[in-house]
């Protein structure tokens, strides 16, 4: 994408009233947002994250397919959500937002037991040994996660990694959490949740025409 599209977009982003862009300041220092989205959506209605949201295919497609739910990505990079925001306007699911920040700050942005679910799809998997700190689904962030969540909240990952669904099923079985799903291939074994099947983003189609395979976990953090 050319500087001057990004730019366009970042200026469009300013604009949109289902955009949050706070600093990282204003992040660390104490969110305004923080235990007061329900006022941001104004409903009572669940909130469910997507970390790393990339064009912000899942928020939308979740939030079509769950009016009753309250939908917010995240993601650092604002030019590539763009799509999804501009997306959910268009469509006035106004139970759709977008968050440009850092996931590692997730547990500043949302209070205690204030998130529902937590959707992680096709993130980086960070398959060398020195990058274990940067999965977004390592101890640490299973503790971030676990602070927002309510005590029964679930965790998705949707993965073309077989390295990063491997080794989040061995962190979660060694830490005691709850698998509630496993599925190693979500499009030739049966039983995956519609939202798994029915939405699909613009990178996994291409996984999909190279042939990989989509694995699919849910789970609970349980301590």
């Amino acid at each position: 994408m050319g500087s001057k599209n990004k730019l366009k977009r970042f200026k469009e982003n300013e604009t949109f009233q289902n955009v949050v862009q706070p600093t990282r300041e204003e992040v660390t220092k104490g969110f305004s947002l923080k235990g007061k989205w329900r006022s941001f959506f104004k409903n009572d209605n669940p909130i469910v994250l997507e970390l790393g949201c990339g064009k912000g295919e899942y928020t939308v497609g979740l939030a079509r397919m769950n009016p009753h739910k309250n939908y917010i990505g995240i993601d650092i990079k604002g030019a590539r959500f763009w799509r999804g925001a501009k997306t959910a306007l268009e469509e006035n699911l106004n139970n759709a937002a977008f968050i440009r920040t850092q996931i590692e700050l997730v547990d500043l942005l949302f209070d205690e037991n204030e998130v529902s679910e937590i959707w992680i799809t096709f993130p980086d998997p960070q398959i060398k040994y020195k990058r274990t700190k940067h999965r977004m689904t390592n101890q640490v962030f299973l503790t971030k996660y676990r602070k927002i969540l309510k005590p029964e909240g679930l965790l998705h990952l949707k993965t073309d990694s077989e390295f990063m669904h491997g080794y989040t099923l061995g962190l979660l079985h060694g830490l005691g959490h709850e698998i509630i799903y496993a599925n190693h291939d979500v499009y030739k074994n049966e039983g995956s949740p519609t939202e798994v099947l029915n939405i699909q983003t613009f990178y996994e189609n291409q996984y999909l025409e190279e042939g990989k395979s989509i694995t699919y976990i849910q789970f609970r953090i349980t301590n």
